[in-house]
């Protein structure tokens, strides 16, 4: 009632523009190969990045997807290039975006492209012929690519102009999207309602137990009914099946940034952390664990490092010459792009690897069989 009252103009502005797409008054593009959408209704981190990790670990794990050409494409955000460009394993953050480049270093056998026109993205990677003559490509700096089998879009479910195969939606644990409202008194940027054209819905950052009660009650929340906890599947209030997951986010040992990086400061007690993200709490307790931090410096999400910046992290490094300096992943990406960074911050400095892990086995097997069946049923499609 906060979002229809209050932000009236704001709210009529999206149920409008949702009942264009959805009757047709506003065309809607299809892509000639499977597309999986990753995204949220919310501002802020849920998860995206290593979600988007999770379903390529899954498609490469199989038989039928791993010899076969997978693609990634984003928007990149704050990057300072223009138009479609291919992310490269040595293309600076401010020319990809820090979340692509850390996929694209994690699996340099996928293309990474970004591009803020997502049909015209999907274009590109599925005729990538065109982009030597296409007036719209004339600014890609890299044309050398393969044609994409499949494309995952990450951050694209408000992208109405594109209908994906399959979309997944991610909902904060600890930000109950019931109990939200509409930016800017809660951190909604769409309406509740957009859930339920939702193929599966992965409720992201949670507590690694959770017990019977507490899923059926958030299951509930989101408005899904005769919930069958086998397969993980329930109906909307649309009366369409959705899938229903719950993942965690794990941590993983420390990794140096630069090839100087010493790994004995590992064992050190005392750490030095500073983040960019949207949200470094779970970070800081994970840390706390076996560090005693003793500096903490935050940023603004996507914050782009300054030399300033790294001076005064390399001025608390050299006052506590025995702690361990750590950041995120992608942090480190952005990191990278400072020119001058001291010897003692390149042999102190590492980041933290995550990775998503479903809350239970069986919730991995219903995704892996949910996300195969999905793919055999575009095959068939024009079929049935």
């Amino acid at each position: 009632m906060l979002s229809k009252i209050l932000l009236f103009p704001y709210y009529l502005t999206l149920k409008v523009r949702h009942h264009l797409y959805d009757t047709g008054a506003r065309k809607v593009h299809h892509c000639e190969v499977p597309t999986i959408c990753l995204g949220n209704i919310t501002a802020g981190g849920t998860g995206k990045t290593p979600h988007t990790e999770m379903i390529l670990r899954t498609l490469l794990g199989l038989p039928e997807w791993k010899d076969r050409h997978l693609a990634i494409l984003s928007r990149g955000y704050k990057r300072k290039s223009r138009g479609f460009q291919q992310v490269k394993t040595d293309s600076p953050a401010s020319f990809s975006g820090d979340e692509p480049l850390q996929i694209k270093k994690k699996f340099p056998e996928v293309t990474v492209a970004v591009d803020r026109n997502r049909v015209e993205g999907c274009q590109f990677l599925c005729h990538p012929e065109i982009l030597a003559t296409n007036k719209k490509a004339r600014k890609c700096q890299d044309k050398d690519m393969q044609k994409a089998d499949l494309i995952i879009l990450d951050d694209a479910f408000q992208h109405r102009s594109l209908q994906c195969w399959f979309n997944i939606v991610l909902i904060d644990y600890n930000r109950p999207v019931d109990k939200d409202n509409l930016i800017p008194f809660g951190h909604l940027r769409d309406l509740p309602e957009r859930l339920d054209q939702a193929d599966m819905l992965i409720v992201s950052k949670c507590p690694r137990y959770l017990d019977e009660t507490e899923r059926e009650q958030r299951i509930h929340s989101l408005g899904i009914t005769d919930f069958d906890p086998v397969h993980c599947c329930g109906t909307n209030r649309k009366g369409k099946k959705v899938t229903v997951l719950f993942t965690s986010i794990s941590y993983c040992p420390l990794e140096r940034i630069y090839e100087e990086g010493d790994n004995r400061y590992i064992y050190s007690k005392k750490l030095i952390l500073f983040s960019g993200i949207a949200k470094d709490t779970p970070l800081q307790k994970y840390l706390s664990d076996d560090y005693s931090i003793i500096k903490h410096f935050t940023f603004s999400d996507h914050h782009k490092y300054s030399k300033g910046d790294i001076q005064k992290i390399s001025r608390a490094a050299s006052s506590h010459p025995t702690a361990i300096v750590a950041t995120t992943e992608k942090d480190s990406q952005r990191i990278a792009d400072v020119k001058e960074v001291p010897q003692i911050l390149r042999e102190k400095l590492f980041e933290v690897p995550i990775e998503v892990v479903f809350l239970t086995e069986e919730e991995k097997t219903v995704f892996t069989a949910t996300l195969i069946q999905a793919l055999e049923d575009f095959q068939t499609r024009d079929l049935k």
